[in-house]
């Protein structure tokens, strides 16, 4: 049976201009809002430095709009609901990037968001601006098998790639060496999903897609793509020692790596039913003899109201150590990562 949920919004269509204005109010100290629908950050980059371009739907908050800010992204060209933004807006958001060192546009792997972006590309070349580059981003293990990684999409885990990438950015980084270093966390991070229920669309108010009560689907994705498909719901203890093993042996992390981990609520789990979550991963990760450097629990790439999570892993290097520690300051991260002065 279809169902209807109520949503505390006014107008639909203008949903997403009116999150925007409330979200730049909340953090003016950190980001500012632009033409285009671009959020930027409240003070730019010196110049000469490399510009971070993201684009993406609506509907995952706080992602991308969490991670604009120092030591972060420069721009988040903000789509409409679940779609990606047009090619015309991603150029704006380039030029608004350009800092003189080139601009990086971080393409989150699906259809629309890849196309836009070579789109945009091409009004680039046209424009003269020669002085940019993309890089596709995924880490999802359940949408395309092992050895055929660049079809995977993009889920939770590109988190570590905008935060290390944006810490890469504020030095002197050439635009060669910031892809180099975004391709290189996305090579080392891999993310699987649970969801236990749908979610709303917030303009129409109906449940994206059915599930039935007591299932759970392993591997959907951020938008309710299908993954490796539905089954009887388990305990936590039971759902970690099903996501693990795929996980570790896909990249074959081995005794002795060190991690980032991303336990990333999907939008309506509680904070016990995470942390128990944690609680059996961090057990089963120390029993392989893989150390966990960091670890960050909570809502970081929602899809609405869905229950269900995340858990990404990212093997790092004494490189990546180092940007994961620099100083950034985004909202719903500043606490954590200690933020700017």
């Amino acid at each position: 049976m279809s169902v209807r949920l109520h949503k505390l919004i006014n107008r639909p269509e203008d949903l997403v201009d009116e999150m925007l204005e409330g979200f730049c109010a909340a953090y003016s100290d950190i980001v500012r809002c632009g033409g285009d629908r671009l959020l930027l950050r409240a003070r730019a980059k010196a110049p000469g430095k490399v510009g971070l371009v993201m684009g993406g739907g609506s509907g995952h908050e706080p992602a991308m709009l969490g991670w604009v800010g120092e030591g972060l992204l420069d721009v988040n060209v903000v789509g409409e609901l679940f779609a990606a933004p047009g090619p015309e807006q991603m150029l704006a958001g380039i030029r608004a990037a350009d800092n003189g060192g080139g601009v990086l546009i971080c393409v989150s792997h699906h259809a629309g968001d890849r196309l836009n972006a070579e789109l945009a590309l091409d009004l680039c070349e046209a424009e003269g601006l020669d002085n940019v580059d993309m890089v596709l981003l995924y880490d999802d293990i359940s949408s395309a098998p092992k050895g055929r990684e660049p079809e995977r999409r993009g889920t939770a885990g590109l988190f570590f790639v905008w935060k290390l990438l944006g810490a890469f950015c504020e030095g002197d980084a050439a635009l060669a060496s910031a892809k180099a270093l975004a391709e290189k966390v996305r090579d080392n991070t891999r993310s699987l999903a649970v969801s236990l229920s749908s979610c709303a669309s917030p303009i129409s108010g109906e449940v994206m897609f059915e599930m039935a009560d007591g299932e759970m689907e392993i591997g959907m994705g951020l938008h309710g793509e299908m993954g490796m498909g539905r089954r009887k719901a388990l305990s936590a203890d039971a759902t970690v020692d099903l996501m693990l093993p795929p996980l570790l042996e896909d990249l074959t992390y081995q005794a002795g790596d060190e991690v980032l981990v991303l336990l990333n609520n999907s939008g309506s789990l509680t904070l016990m039913e995470l942390f128990i979550l944690y609680r059996r991963a961090a057990a089963k990760l120390a029993e392989a003899g893989i150390s966990v450097y960091r670890s960050w629990i909570g809502p970081y790439a929602t899809t609405q109201e869905m229950a269900g999570f995340a858990l990404s892993l990212c093997r790092v290097d004494a490189q990546m150590k180092a940007l994961w520690d620099a100083p950034a300051n985004g909202a719903y991260m500043k606490q954590s990562l200690g933020g700017l002065d």
